[in-house]
């Protein structure tokens, strides 16, 4: 598979992830790496995520997800790569 080729991935994030800004840190690395998608808070106290982007954009998405935002807790991520269809372009939101 090409470098340049579109991929797409979901994540699913546990921990201490709602509350603390988790949605907001995921939007601003992904648009720093011209990712499209969303991310939104699940009813369980997961935050899921779906991006779609170059290999190595998703790649640095997936180590930015682990680590988390300041004053939030990482316990666990759970990723499945997903076909990009139906994911718009380089626009990432919060849903």
């Amino acid at each position: 598979m090409s470098e340049g080729a579109v991929l797409a991935a979901r994540w699913l994030v546990s921990g201490r992830v709602q509350g603390v800004g988790f949605r907001w840190y995921t939007l601003r690395h992904a648009e720093r790496l011209g990712l499209g998608g969303w991310a939104r808070n699940l009813p369980d106290g997961r935050v899921e995520v779906v991006a779609a982007g170059t290999a190595e954009a998703l790649r640095e998405l997936d180590a930015a997800l682990r680590e988390g935002p300041r004053f939030g807790f990482v316990e666990n991520v759970d990723k499945d790569e997903i076909p990009h269809d139906g994911i718009a372009g380089n626009s990432f939101t919060i849903k």
